[in-house]
């Protein structure tokens, strides 16, 4: 019988995840970002951004939804942006390059932007804003999707869940790291419901009359909400217009379904800002004046409830990196079938059961 959960050193995983991308048939080059991008989501904690997602990448890249090998080609729009196009290949490879070309422009002219289009879903934000972080730098990062939220006020599905992240440096060499959907759900959190059969929240979806939607597995025949009602709507359409609209990217219901539409390149657009705050003041300046401001609001709750934005996450990273990433049982089950069916034999496998 399978355990609940199962402890793998990440690099282990790396592997795991590695040589099943490669035996799917994705390339060399993109398989080994978007091995790294859901190995970290797992470290963090992200387990529906994480490994589970692999059987439906290597069904859109066995129907051509993915193209696997891409070839990415930039377009120098000013001194320091530029779009790029991701000729249909894997969004985090394509936001991988875009993030590092952001990070690039700041190096060298203090500001970095850069629109992406002909991409795919990319995962989570956070994982790109880190990496601005890194170098010392504050991230921006937002992308489009398949429509399946309302407008306020609205009932037919005509925005996606749309999120945004936000990352800032912190001194320890973590990063604060805000990441959102601009819908009163997450795709990711619909499904997982749904998975459970664990009914949605009241106020979260409505059928095309409006009627509240409770049974997550009905929600095809409805629409999500906006977070906050206008407010959540407002920022979606900031999403939309910045990565979808500005680069050229399909729009609302220009972006294909990366479930339904398997075989169709989901045109997602991404779009990111990357600050170098050495031109705006000495970094040690900006930790002294950001630690003033996190003391402030950590110190807003005297029993310690006040976190900051990828506190918890933060946390997950340092435990699952020392003593193994925490798997559900959902993920290593998707993982062990994957293994088998894809003879992988490398001492791959059996490590999903001892670890």
């Amino acid at each position: 019988m399978m355990k609940d959960t199962t402890r793998i050193d990440h690099r282990k995983l790396h592997e795991v995840c590695l040589a099943i991308l490669m035996k799917g048939g994705v390339d060399k080059t993109q398989a080994g970002e978007v091995a790294n991008n859901l190995v970290w989501s797992e470290l963090v904690g992200r387990e529906n951004f994480g490994l589970l997602r692999l059987p439906v990448f290597l069904k859109r890249v066995k129907h051509g939804g993915i193209k696997c090998p891409c070839v990415p080609r930039f377009v120098e729009c000013s001194p320091g942006s530029a779009i790029l196009d991701a000729d249909a290949g894997f969004g985090q490879y394509a936001a991988n390059l875009a993030i590092e070309r952001a990070i690039s422009f700041a190096q060298s002219t203090g500001v970095g932007i850069v629109g992406v289009r002909n991409s795919n879903f990319f995962g989570t934000g956070a994982y790109f804003v880190h990496k601005a972080a890194e170098k010392g730098m504050i991230g921006l990062v937002m992308s489009n999707s398949f429509p399946k939220v309302t407008a306020h006020n609205g009932l037919a599905p005509i925005l996606g869940t749309n999120p945004f992240a936000f990352g800032a440096p912190l001194r320890n060499g973590e990063s604060l790291m805000f990441d959102m959907a601009t819908s009163a759900l997450a795709g990711s959190t619909v499904r997982e419901h749904a998975a459970r059969k664990k009914p949605l929240p009241e106020g979260m979806a409505v059928d095309a009359n409006g009627k509240p939607i409770t049974d997550p597995a009905s929600i095809g025949k409805g629409a999500l909400l906006p977070a906050a009602g206008a407010k959540g709507y407002g920022l979606s359409l900031m999403v939309e217009i910045l990565a979808g609209v500005l680069t050229g990217a399909g729009v609302s219901k220009g972006v294909a379904s990366m479930y339904k539409d398997v075989a169709q390149p989901g045109d997602n657009g991404h779009f990111m800002i990357v600050l170098d705050i050495f031109r705006f003041m000495e970094l040690e300046l900006f930790y002294d004046r950001l630690e003033y401001l996190t003391g402030l609001v950590k110190a807003s709750s005297q029993d310690g409830k006040v976190l900051l934005p990828g506190e918890i996450r933060w946390q997950n990273y340092k435990n699952n990196l020392s003593a193994g990433i925490k798997l559900g049982k959902d993920t290593l089950g998707v993982v062990s079938k994957l293994c088998a069916q894809m003879g992988i034999t490398q001492n791959l496998a059996p490590a999903l059961q001892d670890a």
